[in-house]
């Protein structure tokens, strides 16, 4: 499963997720894309079952980029556990991702199969996606 390898500080505040992505908002390596319509956090275990379902239905055809990268701590505290005390310990790791921003991208395969993939992954992820094509300028 992705998580980083070492960060800065290990806990951090929530935030907010307003806004559209400035960065990452274009499909620059594959030829299709799965762009996200809504914010929202993805874990990492969500960006894993996508990435599966993608290479089940490709059976290893293709290419597979993933765009995205879980950065931000999620801290709980232990169960039944009184309030104060401090913040609770990290436990898993998310990906905050606004509108616009593009979570993967294929390559050399059809279009129609591409399609049904990202689909496919589309179900797996707590957030609207939809399918795009590479914009050739």
């Amino acid at each position: 499963m992705l998580s980083p390898k070492r960060v800065k500080f290990r806990k951090r505040q929530r935030g907010r997720l307003k806004g559209k992505d400035e960065c990452g908002n274009k499909v620059s390596f594959g030829e299709f894309g799965l762009v996200a319509t809504s914010s929202g956090r993805l874990t990492a275990r969500q960006i894993e079952a996508a990435r599966v379902s993608i290479n089940r239905r490709v059976k290893r055809g293709g290419k597979l980029w993933i765009r995205i990268f879980p950065h931000a701590p999620v801290t709980k505290k232990p169960a039944e556990t009184r309030m104060g005390k401090g913040k609770g310990n990290p436990e898993f790791w998310v990906a905050e991702v606004r509108p616009g921003r593009v979570l993967f991208e294929m390559a050399g395969i059809d279009e129609a199969s591409a399609k049904k993939a990202l689909e496919m992954a589309s179900f797996k992820l707590p957030i609207q996606t939809v399918f795009v094509k590479r914009e050739l300028v």
